[in-house]
């Protein structure tokens, strides 16, 4: 696992926009998806597990992003319809 996270930063520059604990949970998960997608001969989880982690470092990188999206809004929008009923 050291040495995953010692050449993730290469790999995926990106990942130094996560926080450290992020890295250890995308390093983890990375390799856990890589085992199950070899699994089954479909590598689509690996790139879409990817893609999900660097829109999450993305937002990191950019502060009024990320506190907005973390901040408390202190409000209740209310019952959220169901999009089935939308279309």
């Amino acid at each position: 696992m050291e040495l995953l996270l010692d050449i993730l930063p290469d790999a995926f520059p990106w990942v130094r926009f996560l926080p450290e604990p992020d890295v250890h949970a995308f390093a983890v998960e990375l390799v856990d998806t890589m085992r199950a997608a070899d699994s089954i001969g479909n590598s689509a989880s690996v790139a879409q597990l990817l893609t999900a982690w660097q829109h999450s470092a993305e937002v990191h990188s950019d502060p009024e992003l990320l506190a907005a999206l973390t901040r408390d809004h202190e409000a209740d929008y209310g019952q959220v319809p169901d999009p089935r009923e939308l279309a």
